[in-house]
This record gives C-alpha cells, sequence and structure tokens, in this order.
C-alpha cells in the first residue's frame, strides 16, 4: 500500500487516520494521450470525511478508464482524453482555497468536482473569480450568488424525505421517532429535512434533535439518551461512517429492537458483522448497490450500473462500495456530454449546454433543473431517488420515489424546518 492509497476499513476505526495528509495534493490519474483535458478532484480524501470523497475518486478511476479505453471525448476537430487531477481537502476550507488554486491555476483543470459542505467556502471566492465550473453533492451549498456552481447527481438532503415517506407507506404504525446529527452543515439541513418529512408523515420526533459535536468518540451516551425517550425509529440523519457504525452498534448492545433510518451505510457489511443479520433487518437509508437488479430499468440513465459494481469490487475489494463509489463518475457523465454538445470544454458553455431545455439525465431518471425557492438558484438536477432497505444482509431498492412530487405538497414544511435551523439560503453568511 503506498502513502496515498488509504483503506476505508482503517479509517472507520478511527477519525485521525492519516492527517498527516493535510496539504497534499493527490497524484494525477494520467492516461496515455497527445491530448488530454484535466478535471480536478477536490474533496476529503483522508480523515473523517474520507468516505465520501475517496471512493468517488475510486469510481472516477473506472469511468475514465472506460471512456479512454473507447477513445476518449471528441471536442471539435480534437479526440480528448481524460485525466483527473486530485487534491485533499481534508474537509477543510482552506485547504480547499488552496486546491482550488492549484488545480486551476498549475493544473489547468476544466471542471471541479467537490464534496462541498464546510470546505466550499474556501473554495467558492477561486471558482467565482476564475468563473470555474464548480460541482457539489450537497445542494445546500447553492445560493444565487453561485451561478457556477451545480448539484447534478446528489440532492443532499430533500432526497431524505423519500426514506421517510416509505417509511409511513409500509409501516404506519411507527409513530415516534428521535433524530441525532453531528453539528456542521452536513447534519444540520439534513436534520431540518428528517423534521420536515416525519412531520408530513405524521411521526412525532421525540425531544428535540440532538446535535453532536464532530470531534465525539464516545456514542454510547448519546444512544442512551435517544433510547430513554422510547422511539419506535432511530434516525441517524446525515452521520459520516465513523458515526453511523458505533451508534448503530450502541442501539444493538443497548437492546433497541425498533426501527433505523439513516441518510447513508457506507460499508454496512460491518456493520452487520458487528450486530447481527436480525438487527440489521429492515434498516433503511438512500444509497444501492449498484448490482441491484431494479438499476436495470428503462429510467435509470446511469451506464451499466451492474458492471460499474463489478469492476469496483474487483479493483478495490468486497466490501468498500460507499455511498459516493457512483456519484462523481455520474458527474463526469454529465459533463463530458455537455461539453461534446458545446463542442467545448469551456466552463461557461458547459453548463450552458448542460442546463439547456431545464431538463437533465440524472443517474435516476429524467429531472428537471430546480432549487430556485430552496436554494435561491435552478442549479439542482431533481428527480427521483431510491429507498434501499438491508433485507438478509444486503443492500436492496425498494422504490424510486419523486422528490418534486413530495416538494410539490410539503414545501411550506421544509421551509419552515430550514427556517428554524437557519439554513435558508437567505439566512447563510
Amino acid at each position: 500500500m503506498t502513502k496515498f492509497q488509504i483503506n476505508r476499513r482503517d479509517f472507520l476505526s478511527t477519525t485521525a487516520a492519516a492527517t498527516v495528509m493535510a496539504g497534499v495534493s493527490m497524484p494525477k490519474l494520467a492516461f496515455a494521450a497527445d491530448k488530454v483535458v484535466k478535471i480536478g478532484f477536490l474533496a476529503p480524501l483522508t480523515g473523517a470525511v474520507a468516505a465520501w470523497g475517496k471512493p468517488g475518486l475510486d469510481g472516477c478511476k473506472i469511468w475514465a478508464d472506460w471512456v479512454n479505453a473507447d477513445g476518449g471525448i471528441k471536442i471539435g476537430d480534437d479526440v480528448l482524453k481524460i485525466e483527473f487531477v486530485a487534491y485533499d481537502d481534508e474537509y477543510d476550507p482552506s485547504n480547499a482555497r488552496t486546491g482550488a488554486v492549484k488545480l486551476i491555476k498549475e493544473d489547468d483543470v476544466k471542471f471541479i468536482m467537490m464534496l462541498g459542505g464546510d470546505p466550499w467556502p474556501g473554495a467558492a471566492p477561486v471558482a467565482e473569480k476564475e468563473n470555474m465550473l464548480v460541482s457539489t453533492l450537497l445542494p445546500s451549498d447553492l445560493s444565487p450568488e453561485t451561478k457556477m456552481l451545480v448539484a447534478p447527481c446528489e440532492v443532499h438532503p430533500i432526497y431524505n424525505v423519500t426514506g421517510v415517506e416509505w417509511l409511513a407507506e409500509n409501516k404506519p404504525d411507527l409513530k415516534t421517532a428521535v433524530i441525532c446529527a453531528q453539528d456542521d452543515s452536513l447534519g444540520k439541513p439534513s436534520v431540518a429535512t428528517y423534521l420536515a418529512a416525519f412531520e408530513a408523515a405524521g411521526i412525532e420526533v421525540l425531544g428535540d434533535p440532538i446535535f453532536f459535536d464532530p470531534a465525539t468518540t464516545d456514542f454510547a451516551p448519546i444512544m442512551s439518551k435517544m433510547l430513554a425517550l422510547k422511539p419506535d425509529i432511530i434516525c441517524l440523519d446525515t452521520c459520516y461512517a465513523d458515526y453511523v457504525h458505533p451508534l448503530t452498534e450502541q442501539a444493538f448492545q443497548q437492546g433497541f429492537k425498533g426501527q433505523m433510518i439513516s441518510c447513508t451505510a457506507d460499508f454496512y457489511q460491518k456493520m452487520v458483522e458487528k450486530t447481527s443479520k436480525e438487527f440489521m433487518e429492515g434498516f433503511i437509508f438512500q444509497f444501492p448497490d449498484f448490482d441491484d437488479p431494479k438499476l436495470n430499468e428503462p429510467h435509470v440513465n446511469f451506464n451499466k450500473p451492474n458492471e460499474f459494481y463489478a469492476e469496483y469490487v474487483k479493483r478495490f475489494g468486497e466490501g468498500e462500495w460507499g455511498a459516493v463509489s457512483w456519484e462523481y463518475a455520474s458527474i463526469m457523465d454529465l459533463w463530458s456530454d455537455a461539453a461534446q454538445r458545446a463542442d467545448s470544454t469551456d466552463p461557461e458553455k458547459v453548463l450552458e449546454a448542460m442546463k439547456v431545455g431545464g431538463t437533465g439525465k440524472q443517474a435516476f431518471g429524467e429531472a428537471d433543473w430546480w432549487g430556485k425557492e430552496l436554494f435561491g438558484i435552478d442549479n439542482a438536477l431533481v428527480g427521483l431517488w431510491p429507498v434501499v432497505v438491508i433485507k438478509d444482509g444486503k443492500a436492496k431498492i425498494q422504490d424510486f420515489k419523486s422528490i418534486p412530487a413530495w416538494w410539490d405538497k410539503h414545501k411550506d414544511l421544509l421551509i419552515k424546518h430550514m427556517e428554524a435551523l437557519d439554513q435558508m439560503y437567505y439566512q447563510r453568511s
């Protein structure tokens, strides 16, 4: 293992793993070609949030190999191979700023993909000054000022309403819930979303949501406090993998017998091993394994999902698939399609082509460029999202639910809860 290859099983055991990598740029994923277009990957590759960066970079390696093996992308008279240039922002805004400068000024990238969240304010001034097209997995980064920032794949946190909606439809006897989350830019908007979704479903949230310090390492008291309220449902919000795992283990050890729901369940096989198949049965979350046969339905736009999953497992190991393993690759599908239609890699021209007609081919189906009421700008691609449930130790898609359909019925609830937690775009500095 080189110093740049991080085993995600290792970082699950400590949130401090490999912090010596601070500010270190990562090696280029280069391909032999006379003409290339460089794409920036600015995301956490080490540390507590690496589960939402590093697996995505691994997925991009497969995407690039497939595209380049087919000849690359055709722009004008040129055929360009794709070269990814990665920089580890460690989920830190100052590192993100440094990385954005390097990727744009030194590496001459034409597009930058980010996880978003806390690092985005660091990169934002650089991206704005250089007129760089940037993608985020967190539409809560969007505002009327972020003209060149798009959320073309993941629509966190609003897709979390689909899991609660499905839960209420299929388990109507469950009437109470408790929520916990880390106190940061990922946790807060997600809590607001779950509060709105539970209210819309007629499920009472007991007590106030528990916000814990991201530096927390002992989760037994948090789970004890949640269980003391005797809920039917435990909601782990958008907790990081380093938190979901010990919280789930604590729920098991403290004897919880009810329903669990979470935005993600990265590397859920480890949770099954540390609890049991019986305990994890029915665990609801939002991110499928891509060997799921439902991903072969006609509305799904992701290229060869089952083959992509098989190649990922072959390269990186069984149990290494996570929530973002496919997401950055999905964004690259949209970018490359738009660049070829624009006949240019110029960021402004690609953005214009990406948004033409007001719709786009999101991974799970045709979707609308949307978000003005919630984010102040229609730069999020919103449509269907899967609801995933663990059955006999394996993640299985149960349904694809419409985010816009939920919004049309309950948007006032979501805005109310977003405002209560100061998460609306006009409340954020």
